[in-house]
């Protein structure tokens, strides 16, 4: 009896330590993220090799922030912000922990996203964010006019008048900008040198409305203006330039020549995690490019595991590789988080271009 008593006390002794250890029989990984992030098989496969369960929650970035704002950073082991929606919120809310990059296996990914992401997630001299899946606005051509669209500002060549199409939304006033030779992006905060750039943006856009077939509203009403041909060139993302390219080989996304706009969709550890040894796994895990490439299969986004595409399937690798090589990934201008204020700035200008003759 005594010697049973004595194995019932180590064996709670060593429970006791595995659970103080956070090691559990049952560890889990609480994920919240986008739909496509996480597809079953990476999470089977993830879940067989490591022995932690995964719970996925889909969300998008206000909701990420509002449920994590409520709980102080708890619920939740790692989460997939933009990387343009956390300085901002954890300067207001603190609820996420800065990003242990000794953690982080850099060698798998992209060298320019991964100081892209940095530099756009740091406070305070930490960066709270490490980067995953990204996509870009460009450029729409259709081959009879590739050679003349290379740049935003080209949609306004009399050669494609009344065939192109582009929203009346920010994206496009940066990118004009960039075009025209400006840095939007450095003079975020300088309103008047800001002001100044949007005032040139805004007559451009305002000589260029002849040329426009129609300010397209939605992704649907924009590929089908592109399937009819009439739209042959337009400002839009990659992944419909690359589905139309599956459809028909002579439209494709093009990266522009002042730069495609690009957003990162990132990691990041909640201030309250629980489990924050497996958000790490995880992070290494999907990057490696095997999996990676998975991701992009189910999601129709690349991500910044360097050398993924090799692995993503062949028609959506083709239209990748047609539209980014080294040089056009490096020159694509991220977006840092928006200082308060821009976008009303942004939206008089977008009023006053829409109400113009």
């Amino acid at each position: 009896m005594a010697l049973r008593k004595t194995r019932i006390s180590a064996l709670a002794t060593l429970l006791a330590a595995t659970t103080a250890s956070g090691n559990l029989l049952a560890e889990e990984l609480r994920l919240i993220t986008w739909g496509g992030y996480a597809p079953d098989e990476v999470v089977a496969q993830f879940e067989e090799e490591t022995g932690i369960d995964v719970k996925i929650t889909l969300s998008n970035n206000e909701d990420m922030i509002s449920k994590l704002r409520a709980t102080g950073g708890a619920g939740f082991d790692l989460a997939q912000p933009s990387q343009d929606r956390i300085v901002g919120v954890q300067r207001q809310f603190n609820i996420y922990k800065p990003i242990d990059y000794s953690r982080i296996n850099t060698g798998q990914l992209q060298a320019s996203m991964v100081k892209a992401t940095q530099e756009s997630t740091a406070l305070d001299g930490q960066s709270y964010g490490v980067p995953s899946v990204w996509g870009t606005s460009g450029l729409i051509v259709h081959s009879s006019v590739a050679d003349t669209v290379t740049d935003y500002t080209d949609l306004c060549d009399p050669a494609v008048a009344g065939k192109v199409s582009y929203r009346l939304r920010r994206p496009t006033l940066i990118g004009f900008a960039f075009a025209m030779g400006m840095d939007p992006f450095a003079a975020y905060e300088d309103r008047d040198e800001y002001q100044s750039i949007l005032a040139k943006v805004e007559d451009k856009l305002i000589d260029c409305k002849d040329n426009v077939k129609t300010y397209w509203t939605g992704g649907d009403q924009l590929l089908s203006l592109l399937r009819t041909g009439e739209v042959t060139a337009a400002m839009a993302w990659d992944a419909g330039g690359w589905k139309l390219n599956a459809e028909n080989p002579d439209i494709r996304f093009v990266a522009p020549e002042s730069g495609a706009l690009g957003w990162i969709d990132t990691f990041a550890i909640p201030r309250r995690s629980e489990n924050e040894e497996a958000a790490y796994k995880w992070i290494n895990f999907v990057m490696q490019p095997e999996i990676a490439a998975k991701i992009t299969n189910a999601s129709g986004n690349f991500t910044a595991s360097k050398g993924a595409d090799e692995f993503v399937n062949a028609e959506l690798r083709d239209a990748y590789r047609l539209s980014f090589d080294e040089e056009a990934i490096n020159n694509i201008k991220w977006y840092p988080p928006v200082p308060p204020g821009l976008e009303a700035m942004e939206g008089q200008v977008l009023d006053r271009v829409q109400a113009a003759n």
